[in-house]
């Protein structure tokens, strides 16, 4: 196996992405069989265990407070909720699960030491867990790795210029710092973006030079397709073609060859075909379950027949690292803080963010 090359271009990620696609696809299809079983997909579940209710403006999500877009906000589940919901996501091949909250931050607290006990639940269900609860300090991620936590879970979005046009609460360094910070424990780090928010092809291949030139590379990175929620700034985009995304995973593949390329949101919106090409392309992860957080996804069932049909077995759980191992809160060396970083609120203006903003206001 060649080297991964940790110091690539913009300008060669663009080349790979403009080939001409019978050969883009050979190209990252002979990369997969060389670091990856092409007939394996790692099946994950995600949970939002805390719903709605967000600070952040970020242009695609309906949990924001500021937008009206119909979801319905919870409290934080229980333990016993959850593992419920995990028991239920491993018998149905999930190998993963993964428990997103609404928050822009972790805070030190009731709830965060709730949530180290999800983890701890169900780890020790010989699953692997993935959080994304936005940023991390060092410590929180300390914590959370000892509780046995498998992936943490940080979207970059898009390119850092483009970054700037979605979301004006929270900057990009910030989001690399929770990365740095999970990488300083033995948490596997998970972290992609969004394609089909108006961005350009040079956003997309900003966004892997971003992504492929931290050392190391993501474990797991996510290639999401927008979906496109009434309410939001972005509702008016069109939806991503099929080709965009086949070409997405293909470039992603070639540049992060040893890396797990998640095909997540968006799936409702493509057919067998397009997924099956998506796959031979390099993709080789999934998101199981009829809802991604708050966007639809494909049934369960759905995808199970359509592994059946194309030959796919679902991952294992611990298949490329070892299980973690989980330390009783009572056992912890790391212990609760109580801090209070100053991330960064950029607070530029973003005018469909406003927009959708003002338009909310006169609905509720």
């Amino acid at each position: 196996m060649s080297e991964t090359k940790h110091n690539w271009t913009k300008e060669e990620i663009l080349d790979i992405y403009n080939k001409p696609l019978m050969e883009l696809l050979y190209e990252a299809a002979t990369i997969h069989r060389l670091h990856h079983d092409p007939n394996t997909v790692q099946v994950s579940t995600l949970l939002s265990i805390k719903t709605g209710g967000c600070s952040e403006d970020c242009g695609y999500c309906p949990q924001a407070a500021r937008y009206h877009t119909n979801i319905e906000g919870n409290d934080l589940m229980t333990v016993q909720q959850v593992k419920a919901q995990a028991l239920r996501a491993k018998s149905s091949g999930s190998s993963r699960v993964c428990m997103g909250a609404a928050w822009r931050n972790v805070k030190d607290g009731e709830e965060f030491d709730q949530v180290l006990e999800m983890v701890r639940t169900i780890n020790k269900l010989d699953m692997e867990v993935c959080c994304t609860l936005g940023m991390v300090t060092e410590n929180q991620a300390q914590r959370l790795a000892e509780a046995g936590l498998y992936a943490y879970n940080h979207n970059l979005d898009s390119s850092e210029e483009y970054y700037k046009e979605v979301i004006s609460t929270r900057g990009f360094e910030d989001r690399l710092e929770t990365i740095d910070n999970v990488r300083k424990t033995n948490v596997t780090v998970c972290s992609g973006g969004i394609i089909g928010m108006g961005e350009k092809k040079e956003d997309r291949a900003g966004m892997l030079v971003a992504l492929s030139t931290l050392n190391p590379q993501p474990e797991s990175t996510p290639i999401n397709a927008l979906v496109a929620v009434e309410g939001t700034p972005l509702e008016d985009q069109e939806p991503v073609s099929i080709w965009d995304m086949i070409r997405m995973v293909a470039t992603t593949r070639i540049v992060m060859p040893e890396t797990q390329v998640r095909l997540s949101a968006g799936r409702t919106q493509m057919t067998r075909e397009g997924q099956a090409m998506c796959f031979f392309a390099g993709a080789n992860s999934i998101f199981a379950g009829d809802k991604l957080l708050t966007t639809p996804n494909p049934d369960v069932n759905e995808d199970m027949k359509m592994f059946e049909l194309l030959g796919l077995n679902p991952q294992k759980p611990f298949t490329k690292k070892v299980q973690p191992k989980t330390v009783e809160a009572t056992e912890s060396q790391y212990q609760d803080l109580g801090e209070k970083p100053k991330w960064t609120r950029p607070e530029h203006t973003i005018a469909r963010n406003e927009k959708a903003k003002e338009k909310a206001k006169t609905i509720k």
